[in-house]
């Protein structure tokens, strides 16, 4: 079965992300929220950043154009019915995701290919939802914020992934224009496995006196050139993303490298967030941006 529609679940910055991305590649793309506001605002986030994607000539006045008409909203999971790949962007809470799936098992043609834009849930406890068959077609794939620039997707296979669908999958990746990685699930994937205790570490470093946040941060970008350091990248994932992927990564594998520091969880407990909430690590209520007093925390 060749795919040439998509469906995608949730419309915020990783939804809407994907959802833009499969329609510039050429395909049809419905894209489900749970009220016509979420859409609206979601697809108005599609259209600010197709109109940066010209203005830089990236994209010409009339690709624009086509690449919105093939983009489709609806609060209905019936519309979904006839995709033939439908991926899941929604809130990182496994009954939420699992109850989607489930009912959407039952309303999708049997061919439809399940995904899942999870960065630490087990798909294989997400795809338990579904039937036996569906179970075949079921698989992860993690993109990567901004999904528009960023060029990686890993594709993640369960121990029941059928392996032609697998290839399917990673096939998908590549027509999207993206660079494709073989992944398992494991928690945290590749990518996750290998960044968070890296930033968790650093945290620690800061605990004990190793380094100021600057000089971490400048340390890691000079040193080993990193685009930003450990602490301008817990900003911008969200500190409290962070914290919540390393509980997940620390309860499956019950190793250190993977506990949340205690000053990372006081600084979430706080609302310390990162830019989301004006504050982390750095402080982007001033400009130029200060490091955060870590007395005050």
């Amino acid at each position: 079965m060749e795919i040439r529609k998509v469906g995608v679940l949730g419309c915020g910055l990783m939804g809407a992300g994907i959802a833009q991305t499969a329609a510039t590649a050429g395909f049809n793309v419905v894209v489900r929220e749970v009220s016509d506001e979420l859409c609206e605002r979601g697809f108005a986030g599609i259209d600010k950043s197709l109109a940066k994607f010209a203005e830089k000539g990236t994209i010409t006045a009339g690709q624009r154009g086509e690449i919105r008409g093939r983009l489709t909203g609806t609060t209905k999971f019936e519309d979904l019915a006839d995709c033939d790949i439908i991926i899941e962007a929604i809130i990182e809470n496994l009954d939420t995701k699992r109850e989607t799936y489930q009912t959407l098992d039952g309303l999708c043609k049997p061919q439809t290919i399940f995904a899942s834009n999870t960065s630490s849930l087990s798909i294989t406890e997400m795809m338990t939802a579904t039937s036996a068959e569906r179970q075949k077609r079921f698989v992860g794939l993690h993109f990567f914020n901004p999904v528009p620039l960023m060029k990686l997707v890993e594709v993640v296979r369960t121990i029941l992934t059928d392996e032609q669908v697998y290839e399917q999958c990673v096939d998908f990746g590549q027509r999207l224009g993206k660079t494709t990685v073989r992944t398992s699930d494991k928690t945290g994937f590749i990518v996750n496995r290998l960044l968070v205790p890296y930033m968790l570490d650093a945290v620690r470093a800061l605990e004990e006196g190793v380094g100021s946040i600057t000089d971490i941060d400048n340390a890691m970008k000079l040193g080993l050139g990193y685009p930003m350091g450990p602490f301008m990248l817990g900003d911008f994932v969200g500190l409290d993303t962070t914290y919540y992927i390393a509980e997940i990564m620390f309860n499956e594998f019950r190793e250190k490298r993977f506990a949340p520091p205690p000053l990372l969880k006081r600084m979430v407990l706080a609302g310390l967030y990162g830019r989301k909430s004006g504050r982390g690590f750095y402080d982007y209520t001033t400009d130029p941006k200060n490091p955060t007093p870590m007395n005050l925390v």
